[in-house]
């Protein structure tokens, strides 16, 4: 009978060390009253893809489900961002604010967002300080934010925290540091967004200051539109790549309409691309923000890619000729690029 009892144990012993690990997940998510009655969906961060769904009711949007691998992730309705999380087996809950609890990935990463929080209000409460106490100070918060970012990369980096925090920190990168930074982790080259990057830098490459304009065709409401169609026409071009929901991209419209007043019908032309936006957004802003020049509707990805935009605004100037001859130039920078060679293009004229 008790080598019967050991038997039975052992055996009960053994399939516990191999039981596979719960695949299942729940999400119940805290969802504010004017979304309620329409469809929340949990979005694959990396590639866009819809995981799940559920319709808000009473405030609530609740998902069930299985995931092999942890992946970050957005909650959304519509095109409406709620939340950024991470989706893996075990039972996550998401306030109304956004943040996310109850599994490991979501504790871990809440936590670094709450230090890195309180570092970064620290920074810019002496934002304005220049006392060298102050100064110190700020080194300081800086050494201890950049320690808390490596560190809590380092301890994920093979798992969906490293994945975003990676993500986060390549916007930063030029291709020898991308290239640097996959060969530490080369795992990396399995996500969408990553290769995206990969990508952007050989196209960057191939569309610098010095190389010839890359054309492209865009079509919106059957009629097509060239890049060629506006530039290398005996003027200096501005080609601006803005989106009507992009706050940088409008206020960069301030330093373009000081250009257009002062040099327009004078040498230069400027010509909006609108990149990763609904046609009838970006016709609306032209009207609001009253933009007189010429604008390509409906670009999305394509011109983006062709020239390796990682963001908006992305500004280049192009000479008569076709050449790039600047690259992400703003504000009183872009002004004085623009001086300069208007200026000279009115010097020769005079000569003639």
């Amino acid at each position: 009978m008790k080598k019967i009892a050991l038997s039975a144990l052992a055996a009960l012993s053994l399939a516990a060390c191999t039981t596979t690990p719960s695949t299942q997940y729940t999400v119940d998510a805290t969802v504010k009253g004017e979304f309620e009655g329409l469809t929340a969906s949990i979005v694959d961060y990396d590639n866009g893809d819809k995981l799940d769904s559920a319709v808000v009711v009473n405030g609530k949007a609740a998902f069930a489900g299985e995931i092999a691998q942890s992946r970050a992730v957005r909650l959304q309705v519509g095109n409406k961002r709620l939340a950024q999380f991470f989706l893996e087996p075990g039972n996550v809950t998401i306030a109304e604010d956004g943040t996310a609890a109850g599994t490991t990935l979501n504790e871990v990463y809440e936590a670094y967002v709450a230090q890195s929080d309180s570092l970064r209000k620290a920074f810019y409460a002496l934002k304005d300080d220049t006392t060298k106490a102050a100064m110190d100070q700020k080194a300081l918060i800086e050494t201890q934010y950049d320690a808390l970012t490596e560190n809590t990369y380092n301890e994920n980096a093979s798992n969906a925290i490293g994945y975003l925090l990676f993500i986060n920190k390549a916007y930063e990168f030029d291709a020898a540091q991308l290239d640097s930074a996959l060969a530490a982790n080369p795992s990396m080259k399995e996500y969408k967004r990553v290769a995206k990057f990969i990508d952007a830098f050989a196209a960057q490459a191939n569309t610098s200051v010095g190389k010839k304009f890359t054309d492209f065709e865009i079509t919106h409401e059957g009629t097509t539109y060239k890049l060629s169609d506006y530039v290398a026409k005996g003027n200096y071009t501005i080609v601006d790549f803005w989106a009507s929901w992009c706050g940088p991209c409008i206020r960069e419209t301030a330093t373009l309409k000081d250009i257009y007043k002062k040099w327009n019908g004078k040498g230069l032309d400027i010509l909006g691309v609108a990149v990763w936006d609904k046609p009838e957004d970006t016709l609306e802003a032209i009207k609001q923000h009253n933009l007189p020049w010429n604008c390509i509707i409906n670009g999305q990805e394509i011109p983006t890619n062709l020239y390796g935009i990682l963001g908006i605004p992305c500004i280049l100037v192009i000479d008569p000729e076709g050449t790039i001859i600047a690259r992400n130039v703003y504000g009183d920078d872009l002004k004085a690029k623009i001086n300069e060679l208007l200026s000279e293009k009115e010097e020769e004229v005079k000569k003639k």
